[in-house]
């Protein structure tokens, strides 16, 4: 049953990477591992939160394996890496908390402030702004090791 929901993880999370790199333009060839990436990368993501991982580390771990494959993609195929990344992380982007967090601000607009309100606006903020940061330092982290000019030590 895990692995089940795990591979139709991976099958849904595929399509808006495919999709996402077809709006970008990416060429033909690339776009079997961009769905790859994708996939791999939002089903290893729920993988580790079954296993307990938070979503935050989770996410980072995802994004981090996505950007070292991309990598290793992009010097095999002599192509930039974000031509293979960026369209597979979008598949992770934390819209549902966003989405909560609008809708929280939109009611302490509409009906007035609350204790309550405000909790789901902040939590739901925190929540997106984590992950997001996740994303943004996992996929950076191969670049950051891999494109130095400078030794790390």
């Amino acid at each position: 049953m895990i692995l089940w929901t795990i591979f139709q993880d991976m099958l849904l999370a595929a399509i808006p990477a495919v999709g996402f790199a077809l709006l970008f333009h990416v060429p033909r060839h690339a776009l079997r591992y961009c769905a790859f990436l994708g996939a791999l990368g939002h089903g290893s993501r729920t993988a580790m939160e079954m296993a307990g991982l938070t979503t935050v580390f989770a996410t980072f771990f995802a994004a981090a394996l996505i950007g070292f494959i991309g990598v290793w993609l992009g010097r095999r195929y002599r192509a930039h890496p974000k031509v293979f990344t960026v369209s597979a992380i979008i598949p992770m982007i934390p819209g549902v908390y966003a989405y909560r967090a609008m809708i929280a601000l939109l009611e302490i607009q509409k009906f007035g402030f609350s204790d309550l309100r405000l909790t789901a606006l902040v939590d739901n903020f925190v929540q997106a702004g984590f992950l997001l940061s996740a994303m943004v330092f996992g996929l950076a982290l191969p670049g950051l090791l891999f494109y130095r000019n400078k030794p790390v030590v």
